[in-house]
């Protein structure tokens, strides 16, 4: 069985220079990561010229298709009907990228039929995290 999803999409980088108006990026979901999406942008797309990949909360993506979500260093809203603007802060600057909402819908979709909105505990296990966290400890 799946137990990860990755889609490709077009990400339109805002303010980018001419040369890289789009860039590809990918929507990653791990069911042994239940409650977190990333997003990964290629090398040649980040200020430092490796690949870099953001990781924030499945219902923050999910919520910010209907409205401003985040307060942190990432940030998703709405952008007319059919775009997803996300932003990414980081003490090097700010990266605002825009993806087509159909995009982002089919993706969570998707992470909804491997891992069920509401059910993403019971994908943990707890007990052997904690033992895992105990004996790192000694």
């Amino acid at each position: 069985m799946t137990t990860v999803i990755e889609q490709p999409v077009e990400a339109r980088l805002v303010a980018a220079a001419p040369r890289m108006p789009s860039i590809p990026a990918v929507l990653r979901y791990d069911r042994g990561d239940p409650f977190a999406v990333c997003m990964t942008f290629p090398a040649p797309a980040t200020l430092e010229g490796v690949e870099v990949c953001w990781t924030f909360s499945r219902e923050l993506l999910a919520a910010g298709l209907e409205g401003p979500e985040g307060q942190g260093d990432v940030r998703v809203r709405p952008y007319g009907f059919d775009r997803t603007v996300l932003e990414f802060r980081a003490p090097e600057g700010t990266a605002v990228v825009h993806v087509h909402s159909a995009d982002v819908r089919r993706f969570l979709r998707a992470t909804g039929e491997l891992v069920p909105v509401g059910l993403e505990h019971l994908q943990l296990d707890l007990d052997h995290d904690l033992a895992e966290l105990i004996r790192d400890a000694y």
